[in-house]
């Protein structure tokens, strides 16, 4: 067997850092600017629902009643953006149990949307309408979706800081809401539920815009250091 010597150095390996040095940030899954446009998204959302809670009365038929669908439907497509922020950070966890979690949410959340929408273009249908009917259910069952997610996403600790708490602050509406209709009546709990979306959800929104650092599990990405 022939044996070949060469004076020619090894070539230095890239795949591997220097030692004494820690290894390069992954980076996040989701731009911070995206973040931040989601966040504002959903801050814009619940903003319009709230005021149009405050102004109109949500089970008023004709026009009111229409103004009420269409305003329930942008918070929730600002919901959307709200999850779109948590599945692309995990946060509930990386469980395939949280993934999937997520992804039914998106389902009862977009059978919800479906009624907003049906219900403003066909009010008459409500009464005997079976699709509309069968739809209806989604709104309290989405909104039920939403608590079980930021309980598990307090649980999980991924997001940190004030994020990690105020998707349970915002999910707390029902448990705000629903005793003052019972012991003040609705024009009493149009106020409270109107002003605790704009302390929940609003908020909520607004604080992805301040800080969406916070969602990225734990480590701040340079993009949120360079200010883009």
């Amino acid at each position: 067997m022939d044996a070949h010597i060469t004076n020619t150095p090894a070539k230095a390996r890239t795949d591997v850092s220097p030692p004494g040095t820690a290894p390069a940030a992954r980076p996040p899954a989701i731009a911070p600017g995206t973040v931040r446009r989601l966040g504002l998204g959903l801050a814009a959302g619940t903003l319009v629902w709230a005021v149009s809670i405050f102004l109109f009365d949500p089970t008023a038929g004709g026009t009111e009643g229409r103004i009420g669908d269409l305003a329930g439907l942008a918070f929730q497509l600002g919901l959307f953006g709200l999850l779109a922020v948590q599945m692309r950070t995990r946060a509930g966890g990386t469980s395939r149990v949280s993934a999937v979690m997520l992804k039914v949410e998106v389902v009862l959340l977009a059978l919800a949307s479906a009624w907003s929408l049906l219900h403003a273009i066909l009010p008459e249908a409500a009464g005997d309408g079976v699709v509309l009917a069968v739809l209806d259910v989604f709104w309290p069952l989405s909104m039920l979706g939403m608590f079980v997610i930021s309980v598990k996403l307090v649980l999980a600790r991924r997001w940190r800081g004030p994020l990690r708490w105020w998707p349970l602050v915002a999910e707390s509406w029902g448990v705000v809401t629903v005793p003052v209709f019972a012991l003040l009546g609705e024009a009493a709990s149009r106020w409270v539920g109107g002003g605790h979306l704009l302390v929940g959800y609003a908020a909520l929104g607004l604080l992805l815009v301040w800080r969406p650092e916070l969602t990225f599990a734990g480590q701040e990405s340079p993009a949120v250091q360079d200010g883009k």
